[in-house]
């Protein structure tokens, strides 16, 4: 059954993630014109531990990999990518706070926009093991392909693969993921996303108590809490100093201008490492 997995995993009455709606599947399958190009996106998840799911618009759904370091623009740098269970298309925008269960965290829409398949069969490369297509999206593009190693993991059969940038003008030696970490939906981080939820529940309840994942976790509630203190209090003066606040918000959308420079910026910096390598 389709998402029968992606269901199971999940409590729709607690998480605000999308349930997934069958006929909407079918009908983006029928339509699908893969050569024209098929949805993408890369969410960045931070819950027991920071991980990157790449998912890949097939036949209705979402085909997903969760990349623990998340993708590299280097062709010589290989991320092991775990096939995960098929989300549904409406998971593609999803971007906010599970708060509890199954992948209890923050979830940033991280990159977007459309893949297209270098093969002309999507099932038989699945079934053979190696995937090539090429992304359109704001931070990753060009050439890459998914190759299953033969490794085998309990209870999940083989879900170890392999995301592989392919050595075309978009490679490069940048960390895409620390050069251009914030949302493409939000342009905000972690704590943005969680400033607008209720942050304070986190406190005690984080999803990774300990390690790196735990530390960060409490970097970021702590900042989310004083946005959010912040944001009331700017809101109150605000009503107070009439168009003095109006001009304040403007700096907000001056700072979202800012950030989405540089996502636009990722080709060029790419390309500035690689001629100084060649040179």
């Amino acid at each position: 059954m389709v998402l029968e997995k992606y269901k199971q995993k999940r409590n729709f009455t607690a998480t605000p993630e999308p349930s997934g709606d069958l006929k909407v599947a079918a009908e983006r399958a029928k339509k699908a014109k893969p050569e024209q190009g098929l949805f993408f996106c890369v969410q960045k998840h931070l819950a027991s531990h920071l991980h990157y799911d790449l998912r890949l618009e097939h036949n209705g759904v979402l085909l997903s990999w969760a990349v623990p370091k998340g993708p590299s623009l280097d062709p010589s740098t290989k991320r092991l990518a775990m096939a995960v269970e098929d989300h549904p298309i409406e998971y593609g925008t999803f971007e906010g706070v599970i708060p509890a269960g199954y992948g209890a965290g923050i979830v940033m829409l991280w990159d977007g926009g459309t893949w297209v398949p270098d093969v002309e069969d999507v099932d038989a490369a699945l079934t053979k093991g190696d995937l090539k297509f090429t992304l359109k999206g704001y931070k990753l593009k060009g050439s890459w392909v998914l190759v299953r190693t033969k490794g085998k993991w309990a209870g999940g059969g083989d879900r170890s693969w392999l995301l592989i940038k392919h050595r075309d003008e978009w490679g490069g030696d940048v960390d895409i993921t620390e050069f251009a970490p914030l949302s493409v939906k939000s342009e905000g981080d972690f704590a943005d996303i969680l400033a607008q939820d209720n942050p304070g529940i986190w406190i005690s309840h984080r999803p990774a108590q300990g390690g790196e994942a735990g530390a960060m976790f409490k970097k970021i509630v702590e900042r989310a809490i004083e946005m959010r203190s912040s944001s009331k209090s700017s809101e109150g003066s605000e009503g107070s100093k009439g168009s003095e606040g109006k001009r304040s918000k403007g700096s907000v959308g001056a700072k979202g201008a800012k950030r989405a420079g540089v996502v636009k910026s990722v080709k060029t910096v790419a390309k500035k490492k690689r001629v100084k390598r060649t040179a």
